[in-house]
């Protein structure tokens, strides 16, 4: 049986990784990558990262296509654009990097370390109505909740 964390290492050699100090100086080109987040609503509602598009990872195949409800038509084009996706610690968009490939896209990396990091690095996170977050309430935002019932049985 497979895990979360085993699916996420088989496909970390197949993806490119950049950290937020890299990502900083990609916004900063002429051209800038199109920043794709791969969250929950509830979570991309409540802080993410400036101009990013949201396409939760449960829609992602058909948002990257033409012809279906869910296409979003920037992302669907985008198949020779640089991309990268974007998650809450880094690990959904690795899968969700790994699928894009899959699919065609060419210049497609994930955010080490995800909205997480980029909190940590101090740079900007707005909310859904682009006001922004303060980096001690976007840590809060961003903590862990593991409940109880979440964790691991004893052996």
């Amino acid at each position: 049986m497979k895990h979360f964390t085993d699916l996420i290492a088989e496909c970390l050699p197949e993806v490119e990784e950049i950290f937020p100090w890299d990502l900083e100086e990609k916004l900063q080109q002429p051209e800038p990558p199109l920043l794709l987040d791969v969250r929950e609503a509830n979570e991309y509602d409540a802080l993410a990262l400036p101009g990013s598009i949201h396409v939760p990872r449960g829609i992602l195949e058909s948002a990257c296509d033409w012809d279906y409800d869910e296409t979003v038509p920037e992302l669907a084009a985008g198949r020779d654009r640089e991309i990268v996706v974007i998650c809450r610690s880094g690990n959904r968009s690795i899968l969700a990097a790994h699928t894009m490939q899959r699919m065609g896209f060419k210049h497609v990396c994930s955010l080490k370390t995800g909205i997480k990091g980029w909190n940590d690095f101090e740079q900007t996170l707005v909310d859904v109505a682009g006001n922004e977050v303060d980096i001690d309430d976007a840590d809060e935002i961003l903590a862990t909740k593991l409940r109880e019932d979440q964790k691991r049985p004893a052996a």
